[in-house]
């Protein structure tokens, strides 16, 4: 790894664990239906380094191993930090191998991957300017920093490295050959899964990972300093909002994980107990029974991209196309056992039930608005037709004319007697990467976003939402929120860091064109700019009134969408095709009842044109 320079410090590292267990090794008084778990007590990871010696030695309590590596000018660049966590699954991986793979880079070679390019003033800029935000734990890159900006004196926790944030900075360094700090970075964070997590005296369910994390410097004594890896689960976030969407955090890391593997082919990574852990354990949370009646995830305002109140709670379209491309990487990657199969027949039936109600509630297109328009309400039946009971006076005037004959689009939220009619860019995109749509909905979306350019994307790709919440409806939903007045930040910003997930789609579908008009759009003004994190007004035209300068991700995304433009073919690794064999499975037992026949098959035809 020559790209990424970690500089030597005299310090110590620590990882504190305020649970009585460790991922891969869970004492949990209430077991995990499906998941079977050994115990093993952790008491913490800490590193110290003395600051008048030449060597720092790693010592880990409970499993009695340690590492020293000299920091004089001769040693290597690279300080050796590692230990294996745990068994693999099977026993011919060869532990000494993984050790080699973690310090140098997950097996990945140190040239880019694909064909060689030339490098632009303004892409060499990015990449300098990604690597100043790399944050290293113990020496070792672990993340980077949300927002690098020099003139900020406030940072909040744009300071810290988000889970959600970093994907597109992984994507980049693995697009480019360079995978050791995805790999730390995917290990550090299961580390923080298994900790007990504490809000107001309330303690969240086992598998939720923090939305950011922190690296702290605390001094020992006069020869020694220990870096403090220091999670948040949302005890600190503005607003307490709960890290759902990577679900913030676990949709995004399983997400992360499955890229990781496809991209650098470290697939013993998958087989380690402690990964297939973290993901059962990710799994049961989000599968867990509820109350709800519907496939979809049910969650509160603010539990996804757009983090603040704007009128999302409920079953909000990203949170699901999250959620369903999360269940097919899962799906996966566990390892076919005992203790799995019930686990693995679970999702399956998730995901079939999931992609057919996305696909036939959620779905907009002009016949569809016509056939609300004439919807009765009230109706007492198995054989509704309106089955959410739907007001035709919820479809707002300014999508009867904005919606193009060949374009549609899967509406932002739906319950009862709701409708969201709001076009959510990322659920959209999202929804085509995952399959979770059809491909004829795919290219309908596609459709939507060309004809409509200059509403979604405008001076710069692309609006986070569209349209704004004005007036009445602004104070109302949003409680007068002054940061997402109309046309800024969540409420119809634009958002740069969308420009890799619309890549990916666009080239899944063979749209390359679209993806590459939005790339040289951004290039006008991202550098100019100092790579704002979003921008206000209709068109997207200035740079937002609290928009973060030399954001992380705006970076990232940025430089993501050229690599996945150079090399088109890379894209098949990150997105999913329709998968056939969901459309077989049919888990309502209607046919059972004899009361109604299932609809999946009418939906099904769909599929094939």
């Amino acid at each position: 790894m020559n790209a990424i320079k970690i500089s030597k410090m005299k310090f110590g590292c620590r990882l504190f664990m305020q649970s009585r267990s460790v991922l891969g090794f869970i004492k949990s008084p209430n077991p995990i239906r499906n998941l079977h778990i050994s115990s093993h007590p952790f008491l913490g990871l800490r590193c110290a380094i003395k600051q008048t010696h030449n060597h720092f030695c790693v010592s880990y309590p409970k499993w009695r191993q340690s590492c020293c590596s000299s920091s004089s000018k001769s040693s290597s660049n690279k300080p050796v930090h590692i230990v294996d966590y745990s068994t693999t699954l099977e026993t011919g991986v060869n532990d000494k191998n993984f050790e080699s793979s973690y310090v140098h880079g997950g097996g990945d070679s140190d040239e880019p991957a694909g064909k060689t390019v030339v490098e632009t003033e303004m892409e060499k800029e990015a990449w300098r300017l990604l690597k100043e935000a790399v944050v290293t734990y113990c020496g070792n890159p672990v993340g980077t920093l949300a927002a690098n900006d020099p003139g900020d004196k406030m940072p909040l926790n744009y300071d810290q490295v988000f889970i959600r944030d970093f994907v597109p900075s992984a994507l980049a360094f693995l697009l480019k050959g360079e995978g050791e700090i995805v790999r730390n970075f995917l290990f550090n964070t299961l580390q923080l899964q298994s900790w007990e997590k504490t809000v107001d005296c309330y303690s969240p369910g086992q598998g939720l990972m923090p939305a950011s994390f922190k690296i702290r410097t605390v001094p020992l004594d006069d020869t020694k300093v220990e870096e403090v890896l220091d999670p948040d689960f949302g005890e600190s976030a503005i607003g307490r909002v709960a890290p759902v969407d990577s679900g913030k955090t676990r949709l995004w890391w399983i997400i992360l994980l499955r890229a990781y593997i496809k991209i650098t082919g470290d697939y013993a990574m998958q087989e380690r107990v402690d990964v297939q852990t973290g993901i059962k354990l990710i799994l049961n949370l989000c599968l867990s029974d509820g109350f709800d009646m519907f496939p979809s995830l049910l969650v509160t305002d603010g539990s996804c991209m757009i983090d603040r109140r704007m009128g999302i709670h409920g079953h909000p379209l990203e949170i699901q196309s999250l959620f369903y491309s999360a269940l097919r990487c899962a799906r996966e990657m566990l390892a076919l056992d005992e203790g799995s199969k019930n686990l693995v027949r679970t999702v399956n039936n998730r995901l079939s039930a999931l992609s057919f109600h996305i696909r036939e509630y959620y779905w907009l297109d002009m016949k569809k608005i016509n056939e609300i328009y004439r919807y009765k309400t009230e109706e007492y039946s198995t054989e509704a037709i309106n089955k959410f009971n739907i007001y035709p006076e919820q479809i707002p005037y300014w999508l009867m004319d904005w919606i193009p004959g060949e374009g549609g689009y899967m509406i932002g939220n739906l319950q009862p007697a709701h409708m969201d009619f709001r076009f959510f860019t990322l659920g959209n995109i999202w929804s085509i990467v995952s399959s979770l749509s059809t491909p004829k909905q795919n290219n309908s979306i596609l459709n939507l976003l060309e004809s409509k350019w200059d509403d979604l994307v405008g001076d710069m790709p692309l609006k986070i939402i569209y349209p704004a919440l004005e007036e009445e409806e602004w104070r109302i939903i949003t409680g007068s929120d002054p940061k997402n007045t109309p046309w800024s930040y969540h409420n119809g910003g634009s958002w740069p860091t969308l420009l890799w997930q619309f890549t990916l789609a666009c080239i899944k579908m063979g749209r390359i064109e679209l993806a590459r008009k939005a790339v040289d759009l951004a290039e006008n003004s991202l550098y100019s700019d100092h790579w704002p994190e979003y921008y206000d007004t209709r068109s997207g035209k200035f740079i937002g009134k609290q928009s973060r300068l030399y954001q992380t991700w705006t970076i990232a995304g940025y430089l993501t969408s050229k690599m996945l433009l150079e090399n088109p073919e890379k894209a098949s690794l990150l997105f999913w095709e329709e998968d056939y064999d969901l459309l077989e499975m049919c888990v309502c037992a209607l046919s059972k009842t004899g009361r109604k026949l299932c609809a999946r098959g009418a939906a099904k035809s769909q599929i094939l044109v």
